[in-house]
């Protein structure tokens, strides 16, 4: 982690972000990224201690901030729940919402982690969404099972399959530098397709 918010440790940042950007984190080198921030590679490391620490420092901030909306969110689905108004929660928007409060107010740091992320620990970020959005979502059937709601059996393997295949979608929009706006109206069009599958496969 860095040790100072120096002027030149605000340097290292962007310059970090440019290298890692361009080259991607295996290919990146400390050299490189000291000689766009202006210094030599022994000050950078007065900075960070390695390579990753540095990826880290642009991405862990996004990343908490991407785990603060999905609690935020889960809260109001589970809201929607014991009001009895499942129609409510599939309308609600919320990945038009990732998309507008998260991805594009930070879409540097997540083509960061899309792109660039190869040989770090960040490289299963896909994954590891999947991961929690499918057992997160097994809790939710769970508890609507109890309201009465009558949800349906769903394997763990199919429901991580289709997950999978709806979340690489959703991050598309990065992968492929949509502005904001072809973001929305393919957001809408993933709505579309996607929210009939779920509520037919999940019951909910």
């Amino acid at each position: 982690m860095p040790k100072d918010k120096t002027e030149t440790h605000e340097r290292i940042i962007p310059a970090a972000m440019k290298i890692f950007l361009e080259k991607g984190f295996e290919k990146a080198t400390m050299r490189e990224i000291a000689e766009e921030a202006g210094i030599t590679a022994a000050g950078l490391y007065r900075h960070f201690v390695d390579k990753e620490a540095m990826f880290a420092a642009l991405v862990e901030p996004v990343l908490s901030e991407l785990q603060k909306w999905c609690e935020r969110t889960r809260q109001v689905d589970y809201d929607f729940l014991e009001q009895g108004d499942l129609d409510a929660m599939w309308n609600s928007g919320n990945d038009l919402g990732l998309v507008v409060e998260q991805i594009y107010s930070h879409f540097n740091e997540f083509k960061l982690l899309l792109c660039c992320s190869a040989g770090t620990k960040y490289a299963w970020f896909l994954h590891d969404i999947v991961v929690m959005e499918q057992q997160e979502t097994l809790t939710y059937m769970e508890e609507a099972k109890k309201h009465g709601v009558p949800v349906k059996e769903v394997d763990p393997k199919e429901l991580h399959l289709l997950m999978t295949a709806y979340t690489n979608a959703l991050f598309e929009v990065v992968v492929h530098d949509f502005t904001k706006e072809e973001a929305l109206h393919y957001l809408d069009t993933m709505h579309q397709f996607f929210i009939p599958g779920w509520r037919a496969i999940l019951g909910l």
